[in-house]
């Protein structure tokens, strides 16, 4: 006989790691085998405190700028992007420097570039300080691109040319609340240019949409991230919007408040773009140890998304 009470754990599909994460931190990984540590890191490779202090571990030091990197080690710029003016500082300055960089980040400043070449200005759907949004608008020269983060900016923005306007987004962002902007931007400015394909990436878009299929069928919401994790955080508020009643980020088991938990019967779990699977393997370890659990898959796509990569790494591994 048991005394656990019997719970079930709805598991989110896709969820965890996305291709653009799991390609930058094989790049610290690999940059370590071919130079020795230490290796420079510009900025957290992802926003993930777990994954970031097994790399620290392995010698990977993280910086928040290039002048604290010595001119005479590798650094690596994360996954998030950077402004140009950081690897023009660090040819400037002989470095050995690898571009982590996630390529569908990377498609976004290829097409802001092509805008600003057009002679557009642009619209940036984004988050203010988040380190993806300043790599974007670092790629042009002030004033080119304008930040806006809600309807509302949309109507105070103050452009050149009402003709000459395109838009672009983060990569991590909410679906729906950009599509409001979206919306909002096409309605004051009609003559706006959008991207050829979404900007929002495949990853984020299936993470939120396993929650939006998982949502009906659960009483409260787990997302495992980390807090500055932009993905992690619009899925909590994905779940939310679909009406579950509790929904939170936790960034371990050891964080999980049980007592918010009490008499729930069913239990979302998905994991942000930059949570390894570890941590997810962790929760429901937390959950069995606590209860009877049954376990059920909620899976909306697959993925099979993979990049390379840079070839100065490939050559050495």
């Amino acid at each position: 006989m048991t005394d656990k009470t019997e719970i079930s754990l709805y598991l989110a599909a896709p969820r965890g790691f996305c291709a653009g994460v799991d390609r930058a931190i094989k790049i610290v990984e690999l940059a370590l085998q071919k130079y020795g540590a230490p290796v420079y890191v510009r900025h957290e490779i992802v926003h993930n405190k777990f994954v970031v202090d097994g790399l620290r571990e392995k010698g990977a030091v993280f910086v928040e700028e290039l002048d604290d990197c010595p001119d005479d080690r590798p650094v690596i710029f994360s996954a998030h992007g950077v402004p140009k003016s950081i690897p023009a500082e660090a040819a400037r300055r002989e470095m050995l420097f690898v571009d982590a960089t996630c390529p569908l980040v990377s498609k976004v400043h290829i097409e802001a570039e092509r805008h600003h070449q057009n002679g557009l200005q642009m619209a940036m759907i984004g988050h203010a300080g988040h380190p993806e949004t300043i790599g974007t608008m670092g790629q042009l020269p002030e004033g080119e691109v304008l930040l806006v983060e809600t309807p509302a900016d949309v109507e105070k923005l103050q452009v050149r040319d009402p003709k000459k306007l395109a838009f672009i987004t983060q990569t991590t962002l909410s679906i729906d609340d950009t599509a409001e902007i979206v919306a909002a931007l096409k309605a004051r400015f009609p003559a706006i240019v959008g991207p050829h394909k979404e900007d929002i990436c495949y990853a984020t878009t299936n993470r939120q949409e396993a929650v939006k299929a998982m949502a009906p069928l659960i009483d409260a919401l787990l997302v495992i991230g980390a807090p500055n994790s932009s993905n992690s955080q619009r899925l909590v508020e994905v779940g939310r919007a679909k009406g579950c009643a509790y929904a939170q980020l936790v960034q371990r088991a050891t964080d999980i408040d049980w007592r918010a938990l009490d008499g729930v019967r069913a239990v979302g779990i998905t994991a942000g773009a930059s949570a390894p699977e570890e941590l997810v393997e962790e929760v429901i370890a937390a959950f069995k140890a606590r209860y009877v659990v049954t376990m059920e898959l909620v899976e909306t796509a697959k993925e099979r998304v993979e990049f390379k990569v840079p070839r100065v790494l490939r050559e050495s591994a």
